[in-house]
């Protein structure tokens, strides 16, 4: 079983983040990266099916050359070879032009599953593998909890709303959008890390696959600031008993947190 493994550097959690004077961006300068999290549990899905059937693990990333990072840390995890598209301007892409380049580099590989995190960490639009799965004519499944072969296919687990799940037969080759948490992340073994060196990382460019449209893409920023902060105290007067009902009611009509 082929499996290929879409990847994607991220800003750490703890980063603090700036934006730059055009209002446009997140300033970069000084920001640490590691890999997005639910592409690594991706990874980690991709790699104990492997473990149990056979084949190989190919991570795919695209991204400036620091993503290399994170390229890294999927081959001494386990990946058997990686492709990487290098362009700067590919961070600011939106999921379609993004799914894309991605399908262009995924389809000569002829893959029996495409596995990628749910969203991104940093920008959350979750439709990059949708779309990657619409552009390679796969059948796909969302928020996915648990992956299992089965004769002919996989079958798959996938979590709903308040608590319910369903399982789906589905046909290969598909593709996946994987849930976080779904496994104990591994760590990188020091022999992992040492084999990391000598695997093959194909480097190839945007160019290659049509390149970057000019300006980007086809969603346009128009402003990026954080959120407000507001704070408002509101008082109960009265009984103790006809307070506490009030403060239960808007906590459970306004707060909505009951």
């Amino acid at each position: 079983m082929k499996i290929i493994v879409a990847i994607k550097q991220v800003p750490a959690r703890d980063s603090l983040l700036h934006i730059e004077q055009s209002g446009l961006r997140i300033d970069k300068e000084g920001l640490s990266y590691e890999i997005n999290e639910p592409d690594a549990y991706a990874l980690e899905e991709g790699l104990e099916l492997k473990e149990k059937h056979g084949g190989e693990v190919v991570a795919l990333c695209a991204g400036p050359a620091r993503v290399s990072q994170v390229i890294r840390e999927a081959l001494a995890k386990g990946a058997d070879r990686a492709i990487h598209i290098e362009d700067d301007r590919i961070e600011d892409l939106d999921p379609l032009t993004l799914a894309r380049l991605l399908a262009s580099a995924a389809a000569p590989e002829r893959p029996d599953l495409i596995l990628t995190g749910l969203q991104s960490d940093d920008l959350g639009y979750g439709q990059t593998g949708v779309i990657l799965a619409e552009l390679l004519g796969l059948p796909h499944a969302t928020i996915v909890m648990d992956v299992d072969k089965a004769d002919g296919g996989i079958q798959v687990k996938q979590e709903l709303e308040n608590g319910w799940f369903r399982h789906v037969e589905m046909p290969l080759p598909a593709l996946l959008t994987i849930q976080s948490g779904i496994k104990k992340l591994r760590y990188a073994t020091l022999m992992g890390i040492k084999k990391a060196k000598t695997k093959e990382v194909r480097h190839v460019t945007a160019a290659e696959f049509g390149g970057v449209p000019q300006g980007g893409g086809t969603i346009r920023i128009r402003r990026l600031y954080p959120p407000g902060r507001t704070k408002r105290t509101q008082l109960f007067d009265g009984a103790p008993k006809e307070a506490a009902a009030r403060l239960v009611e808007k906590l459970r009509t306004e707060a909505r947190v009951l």
